[in-house]
């Protein structure tokens, strides 16, 4: 299971209502996985409304280095070093190693919990995994922004799901033989060999994309191929197209939504420029396109689960 916070959802200036980006993302399998996806001011309050620990994020994806993605970096790493954190956090994106260095050179703070940055291509039209366990991976592409800019994708490995019919069916019994099976795709029972497919069907695992701020761009389209999640930024309305400054409107979000064959859509980085009335006019745009979508708001949860 995935729940997805939206911490922030404003562009580059925050309202009363919308506070800079921040998207925190919990994977649960035998155990909780926290992950943050950009960080703006205020992210550490907002993930204490929220009820989420800062103290479990593990890992920070950062899509560029505006300001409104990663100043909360900032008081966030101080925070977690007054609360005597003691496991690594590792920090994703463009340039990473110098712009990390540079937060953690700050003041007089330090740290006292290891710190690593991790560098992510920027340049180029390849999908690069830079993150994997045993159950998941993360994927990231450069975008079109007006500096270093990536798009990152979350993406839960496929799994083997046990018929239990199946099993009966055949004679057999579950045990510890189960696990060589699916690690291996065939294993012996009572000395009879027995093929993964036999016995189960093969679960596909669940998928998130984030885009991150970016024109409307065909290394976004081939990243959400498929994607269960996509979250796009869609900071203006079309009419406002003209002051886009490299971002994406509502409708080019719903384009590369409905080109990538995703199942969901939410628009985030919403311009303080609208209000809540526009809500509605941002879901009859995008619904002229693409039909399965939502708006953003802070502190918005959506939960995904398998089939």
């Amino acid at each position: 299971m995935i729940v997805v916070t939206f911490l922030g959802t404003v562009s580059g200036i925050p309202s009363k209502e919308r506070n800079h980006p921040a998207i925190a993302l919990e994977y649960f399998y035998y155990r909780k996985d926290t992950l943050l996806f950009d960080c703006g001011e205020g992210t550490q309050k907002q993930l204490m409304n929220a009820g989420i620990s800062f103290m479990d994020i593990s890992k920070i994806f950062i899509t560029h280095w505006h300001a409104d993605h990663f100043s909360g970096l900032i008081p966030l790493l101080q925070t977690m070093n007054l609360e005597k954190r003691k496991n690594e956090l590792i920090i994703f994106g463009p340039e990473a190693s110098r712009f990390v260095q540079g937060i953690l050179n700050l003041g007089y703070f330090g740290v006292r919990f290891p710190v690593k940055a991790v560098d992510v291509p920027f340049e180029g039209k390849d999908i690069t995994k830079i993150y994997e366990t045993e159950v998941y991976e993360v994927f990231s592409v450069p975008v079109l922004h007006t500096v270093p800019s990536v798009a990152f994708a979350f993406k839960e490995k496929d799994s083997w799901r046990i018929d239990e019919k199946k099993l009966k069916e055949l004679g057999l019994k579950r045990g510890k033989w189960l696990k060589k099976l699916k690690e291996n795709g065939e294993a012996t029972y009572n000395g009879k060999k027995v093929r993964i497919e036999e016995v189960a069907s093969l679960q596909k695992g669940l998928k998130v994309v984030y885009s991150g701020d970016t024109k409307p761009c065909e290394n976004l389209i081939e990243l959400a191929k498929d994607a269960d999640l996509l979250i796009h930024d869609a900071t203006f309305l079309e009419e406002d197209e003209d002051t886009q400054k490299y971002h994406s409107s509502v409708k080019d979000a719903a384009k590369i939504a409905k080109k990538a064959n995703v199942k969901k859509l939410i628009l985030t980085h919403i311009s303080r420029r609208y209000q809540k009335a526009d809500v509605e006019r941002f879901l009859r745009e995008a619904k002229e396109v693409f039909d399965n979508v939502e708006v953003a708001y802070d502190l918005m949860r959506v939960v995904l689960k398998r089939d």
